[in-house]
């Protein structure tokens, strides 16, 4: 890296309060002895040099850097760290301050303090990404000062460093996730499978607890021995994860927006799918359709799908079901399983979302996923202090009713309903696909 240019030498606070605290006794003494005025602006300029020679005590920036991920998930600490060579050990404070995207910091600004590590002072802050998509590091500032605290050094430098910020994969490094794909790789996911799916897969003996409707008598009289068929649920199904990047879905939960957790929910039971065999894609869409993946059947290329889904932009308009879901069900040449994330916020909506699903359900399988809305029912259960906490609770309640509505017509036309707390998602998900799976009904 250059050579940074030569700081600017400049006051600390503590300089300042304490010019502050002596102006009030330079009027005292130009009062009591006029004659005696000349001593203010010796102090005043000899205050002036302390502050210069301290500030050049703190020594020059030899170098600078930042050391800054080129990738980060949205929701997961970024580490980001500054280095800083200066010249002299009797630099005193270093401080750094730097300009960074709103998607990495709310305010658009991070601070933080170096401590000395041998000759170089270094500090680390972990950011917090919010939202995906590029995000800059435009500036450096730093500010280091002298051995009395009066003068410091400012330097200013231009980073324009770039860190793509993904969607989460959280869900895949759960615990309980890990242990079942740990699992797959030695073929429990493929037995997991077997005998409740539709294809034939062998005869294999019966056990007690087996249910009795899979007995194969003939092959039972002709060998004197119980035999049951076991199958396996089919591989090679279309799974489209079809996403509502519109206005609700974009509201937080938790700190992060909706279609944030909808789309590591979404890649985590992509990962699941292709590990089992079957193709995924991904369908994006608000007031138009935003993006459509192709199938992706090998987990090596799962790399694809998560890099479209950090694509997918927020949008603050209504979806348009019946034009998005129509266009998704005209590229689809076979039976397929959609798995549409959305919210409905009032009656009209919802409406129109439950009519244009109705329309593909009757050649799809359909799961609709919905987070659930834990801050209306904390304020619906909340005891209530007043009127307006009653006012309050009584429409909590009628916006939960609504939705419990919208779920139950969902239900009553054959769609599977995932409504889940943010944190659960993922695994309800998957529980949910695994079911669909077993039960033969996509191919």
């Amino acid at each position: 890296m250059a050579r940074p240019a030569l700081p600017a030498l400049v006051p600390t606070p503590r300089a300042s309060l304490l010019a502050a605290a002596a102006a009030p006794l330079a009027l005292l003494l130009g009062a009591l002895a006029p004659g005696a005025w000349i001593v203010a602006p010796v102090l005043a300029a000899l205050l002036v040099v302390v502050i210069l020679v301290d500030a050049l005590l703190a020594g020059a920036l030899v170098e600078a850097r930042v050391l800054v991920p080129g990738e980060g998930e949205v929701g997961e600490n970024l580490p980001l760290t500054v280095l800083a060579d200066l010249a002299s050990p009797r630099a005193g404070n270093v401080r750094a301050a730097l300009s960074v995207d709103t998607r990495l910091a709310a305010t658009g600004r991070a601070e933080l303090a170096l401590r000395s590590d041998g000759a170089v002072r270094q500090g680390t802050l972990a950011l917090d990404p919010t939202r995906r998509g590029p995000a800059r590091v435009d500036t450096l500032w730093l500010r280091w000062t002298g051995p009395l605290g009066l003068g410091a050094r400012l330097h200013r430098r231009e980073l324009d460093r770039l860190v793509r910020i993904s969607p989460s994969l959280a869900p895949l490094r759960s615990p309980a996730l890990q242990l079942y794909l740990r699992d797959s790789e030695f073929g429990l996911l493929a037995r997991r499978i077997r005998g409740e799916g539709t294809q034939f897969e062998a005869l294999a003996d019966y056990q007690p607890g087996m249910d009795r409707r899979r007995i194969d008598w003939k092959a039972s009289a002709r060998h004197t021995h119980l035999y049951a068929r076991e199958y396996e649920a089919e591989r090679n199904n279309p799974i489209v994860f079809a996403l509502d990047c519109g206005r609700a879905m974009c509201e937080p939960v938790a700190g992060l927006p909706r279609i944030d957790r909808a789309v590591s929910a979404a890649l985590a039971a992509a990962y699941v799918a292709l590990k089992s065999g079957d193709r995924a894609a991904l369908f994006g869409f608000a007031a138009r359709p935003l993006l459509a993946t192709p199938f992706v059947a090998d987990p090596a290329l799962f790399g694809r799908l998560q890099s479209a889904a950090a694509e997918l932009d927020y949008r603050p308009e209504e979806p348009n079901f019946t034009l998005a879901l129509a266009t998704l069900a005209g590229r689809l040449q076979r039976r397929s399983l959609i798995v549409v994330f959305s919210e409905f916020p009032d009656p009209a909506s919802a409406e129109l979302m439950v009519d244009a699903i109705a329309r593909i359900s009757s050649r799809h399988v359909v799961l609709f996923v919905t987070m659930a809305d834990e801050e209306l029912e904390g304020i619906a259960t909340a005891a209530p202090d007043d009127l307006a906490h009653v006012a309050a609770a009584v429409a909590a309640e009628a916006l939960l009713d609504q939705r419990r509505l919208v779920v139950a017509k969902l239900r009553q036309m054959g769609v599977e309903v995932v409504e889940a707390p943010h944190q659960q998602l993922g695994l309800r998900l998957i529980d949910a696909y695994l079911s669909i799976k077993r039960s033969g009904r996509i191919g």
